[in-house]
């Protein structure tokens, strides 16, 4: 397990020696789109309209944040289940996206995604999304107003910590080991 500080966006050469389990501190730029923002992404890419923001190198927290407390820019900031953004995340990994953020086990689609196109899947702790919070020094909403806490947010962030989850190389936290090929049973 290593650590890395990386700063956005994020290119091949800094995701490549990442590996599942290493601690990873992100300054820079992160995206946050849920469900409903991820289908209206699609709809725009099936339509050929610009993206709200640039995918390429881009990061995607799964995070829907609570209203921002005077003095702040947001609040309270925990990852979401990733698991209902795996029917969108390998076609934005083919267009450019690096990494996403949230929580949970990733589909084998995404997974075959990441390796194809050296792009990884962090988890961040959930449960402690007013930590998390505090490493967000600013928020503004730059797509689907409407959408209020699912609106897409572009966040500066300084040392926001992850853990890698699935890396680029078909590695993956979660994995459950062989154990009678590791020689414990």
């Amino acid at each position: 397990m290593a650590e890395y500080k990386l700063t956005t966006p994020l290119t091949d050469a800094d995701v490549a020696p990442l590996r599942a389990g290493d601690v990873v501190f992100i300054t820079g730029t992160i995206y946050t789109a849920r469900d409903a923002a991820h289908k209206r992404l699609m709809a725009l890419i099936d339509a050929g309209q610009p993206l709200p923001f640039e995918l390429q190198g881009s990061i995607v927290y799964y995070v829907g944040p609570s209203p921002a407390p005077p003095g702040r820019p947001i609040g309270a900031a925990g990852p979401t289940t990733s698991y209902r953004m795996d029917t969108y995340a390998p076609r934005l990994h083919a267009l450019g996206q690096k990494a996403s953020i949230g929580k949970g086990k990733r589909s084998d689609a995404v997974k075959a995604a990441l390796k194809e196109h050296t792009a990884v899947y962090f988890g961040a702790t959930g449960g402690a999304g007013a930590l998390l919070s505090k490493c967000i020094t600013a928020a503004r909403i730059i797509a689907f107003d409407d959408l209020g806490p699912e609106a897409i947010r572009e966040l500066t962030v300084e040392n926001f910590p992850v853990l890698v989850i699935n890396d680029s190389v078909g590695g993956e936290l979660y994995a459950v080991p062989d154990r009678k090929a590791a020689g414990l049973e």
